[in-house]
């Protein structure tokens, strides 16, 4: 991943794919034009409802599914072209879970890495293992582990042969709040080292906290495609809640130019545009009614409300 490195781990254009109906039944058009450049190096989120085509895609890209049409690139290798080079460049972490039931932890990574023409010496397995939580568990057959730490050994599968892109789709899933965070931390520590990620998943707060740039999938298109600030800039959307020390029967007179929503006896909740400075505002407009303020808090738009927001409009 040095010289002569990609300046794109993922380059997509105008990507089509259409399943062929069965029976007597209409065929289904799951990716419609996608195009979506992923920098090397970034965390790249790619969200969208059940059914968008964000699995298709994937496969697509792991040369497990062969596209209708249009361009796909993997660290600047065709699929179609050299899918074997393809294959020693991206890992991939599919939603299903598709290991042995009666392999150990340990020897399912050592296949692996034999797969990949490993030699041992530069074998990665305990590490792995370790890092990935499952080091008590090496040698353990899958179908005895629990479903986060067969989802984990999946990931472990996925890095054996260090490549330069990792696709985890769904990879929390089934997978507890502290195992998820040292998921998470191993993951940005390989982000940091390189290792360009391209994640979907459903928890929401995830990708906003991990993602540099997120693109929206829906019904095969993209619905979006920036930074994860410039999306959460899109929802011009704060609210400051103000807990009184007395009960309003109703709003002050000289508070209604601000609209204000009287949530229960002792509280008004303001809305305003983030990038406005209303909060100033209101404070001395509440202290200019001799309102006395007990407790306030503030919040704004997060991935959630984007993310509605946009099917909202659609």
């Amino acid at each position: 991943m040095g010289e002569g490195a990609p300046a794109a781990a993922i380059e997509i254009a105008g990507l089509e794919k259409v399943y062929s109906g069965s029976g007597g039944r209409a065929g289904k058009h799951a990716l419609k034009g996608v195009s979506l450049t992923i920098p090397r190096g970034s965390i790249f989120g790619l969200l969208g409802p059940n059914g968008a085509g964000k699995s298709t895609l994937i496969n697509i890209l792991a040369g497990l599914v062969r596209k209708s049409s249009g361009q796909v690139r993997v660290w600047d290798i065709d699929p179609d072209v050299a899918p074997r080079a393809v294959r020693a460049s991206i890992g991939v972490v599919p939603q299903e879970l598709t290991l042995d039931p009666y392999f150990p932890a340990r020897a399912a990574l050592e296949l692996q890495a034999g797969l990949f023409g490993i030699p041992k010496l530069a074998r990665r397995t305990d590490e792995l293992l370790a890092a990935l939580g499952l080091a008590d568990k090496a040698d353990a057959p899958a179908r005895s582990l629990s479903g986060g730490m067969r989802r984990r050994l999946m990931v472990a599968k996925a890095l054996v042969h260090h490549p330069p892109v990792l696709v985890l789709d769904e990879p929390t899933a089934g997978v507890d709040v502290a195992l998820r965070q040292q998921l998470w931390a191993y993951v940005q520590d390989l982000n940091r080292a390189g290792t360009t990620v391209l994640l979907t998943t459903h928890y929401l707060h995830e990708a906003e906290a991990l993602c540099d740039r997120i693109a929206v999938l829906a019904d095969g298109e993209i619905r979006a495609n920036d930074t994860t600030d410039a999306l959460l800039r899109r929802v011009e959307d704060k609210a400051l809640t103000i807990e009184l020390a007395v009960p309003l029967a109703e709003v002050p007179e000289a508070l209604c130019r601000f609209h204000p929503v009287l949530a229960g006896p002792q509280a008004l909740v303001f809305r305003y545009g983030r990038s406005s400075g209303a909060a100033d505002e209101i404070l001395a407009a509440v202290q200019s009614a001799g309102l006395v303020v007990r407790d306030l808090t503030t919040s704004q738009a997060d991935l959630e409300q984007v993310f509605l927001d946009l099917f909202r409009r659609s």
